[in-house]
């Protein structure tokens, strides 16, 4: 799942990710990806979060969804264009973190290892 506000970068991102073969959704906001998350009942193998987002940016999403036990083990990718945000986001435990504008080398090497739709997924 991409959770994004930037619409042309949340539908970069889509491309790229369904161009490696996985299923995306898509979200505006974390109150949006919050909403989708708990109604669905096939959850994404990785969401990949900006943090500066309107409604609900990425540390209070990251937050609620690290309080609800169905959602806690979904790994994080924070997703960032500041690089002051990259030294203090440990407390949201991601698994790592992209910096903006992505790479799309390093972006490739992520989906491939976390999504279980991905050619080459562990």
């Amino acid at each position: 799942m991409v959770v994004e506000d930037d619409h042309d970068i949340r539908e970069t991102l889509r491309e790229i990710i369904e161009g490696q073969g996985c299923r995306v959704r898509c979200a505006a906001n974390g109150r949006e990806a919050l909403d989708l998350l708990t109604s669905e009942t096939t959850l994404p193998s990785l969401l990949l979060v900006d943090l500066m987002m309107p409604v609900m940016d990425g540390r209070s999403f990251r937050r609620a969804q690290l309080e609800d036990p169905r959602l806690a083990t979904i790994p994080v990718v924070i997703v960032t264009a500041f690089r002051d945000s990259l030294g203090d986001v440990d407390d949201l435990e991601p698994l790592t973190m992209l910096r903006k504008p992505i790479q799309l080398k390093e972006l490739v090497r992520v989906i491939r290892a976390h999504c279980t739709d991905a050619p080459d997924a562990s």
